[in-house]
């Protein structure tokens, strides 16, 4: 299988830790403010009454809350490479009062839970950050249980021409802004922007899915393809 993210993965690691802090502003901003209903609209893909449930990559833990919220009756893992994403999530959790989430520190390219464990695993703004998305999925494959379901959030190079060229001006506007908000992380909220252009595209992540094994794949296009949401079932 070949890296999907050719940048080193402790470089990606150091990039998420120090950029924490302010990563839910720019998380915002990059979204231009609609993160939250991507994640609204991922979330009711998930129609398996789930007990169990994996938010890889789950970073501050948005999503990893958002599901608690969700599925009270569920169990929900959030996991993360960044100790320091995972501090600011923990302490966003506890402000939920949620008692069916937990936070873990983990790699999302070895999972350290038994085969069909979960019924729902879920992955937001993850898939490229990983050095290999094909054996994530694959990952994500084995600890979902049969009718298991995956959801991936993730942004994606816009391939419209038209569109293309205004999303480019967007981020060439706002980056060096950034870049002057935050002076000293320019080059780890430029990591993100490339993360997206070098990712794979929306219908090679299909490939993927069914390469992995997942079955009923279904995309769900946001905001004129500059996101989408991929969902799929682990057969029974």
């Amino acid at each position: 299988m070949g890296l999907t993210n050719k940048v080193p993965e402790k470089d990606v690691e150091n990039t998420f830790n120090s950029i924490a802090e302010n990563y839910d502003k720019l998380n915002s901003i990059m979204s231009l403010g609609t993160h939250k209903k991507w994640r609204d609209t991922a979330t009711r893909m998930i129609d398996n009454r789930p007990k169990r449930i994996l938010d890889l990559c789950c970073g501050t833990a948005d999503w990893t809350i958002l599901l608690g919220h969700s599925f009270p009756t569920a169990k929900i893992s959030g996991m993360d490479f960044s100790q320091e994403m995972l501090k600011i999530g923990q302490s966003k959790v506890a402000k939920s009062k949620l008692e069916n989430v937990e936070l873990l520190a983990g790699d999302a390219m070895n999972l350290n839970f038994s085969d069909e464990t979960f019924d729902v695993v879920t992955i937001g703004f993850g898939l490229r950050n990983v050095p290999d998305a094909n054996k994530v999925l694959s990952e994500i494959y084995r600890v979902l249980k049969p009718g298991g379901e995956i959801v991936c959030l993730e942004a994606f190079k816009v391939e419209t021409p038209v569109i293309r060229l205004g999303w480019r001006v967007y981020f060439n506007k706002i980056m060096p802004m950034m870049g002057k908000v935050f002076a000293s992380r320019k080059n780890e909220y430029q990591y993100l922007d490339d993360s997206v252009n070098k990712f794979v595209s929306i219908s090679k992540l299909v490939e993927m899915y069914h390469e992995a094994g997942f079955t009923d794949v279904k995309v769900d296009n946001l905001m004129l393809k500059s996101a989408a949401v991929h969902f799929g079932k682990k057969s029974e």
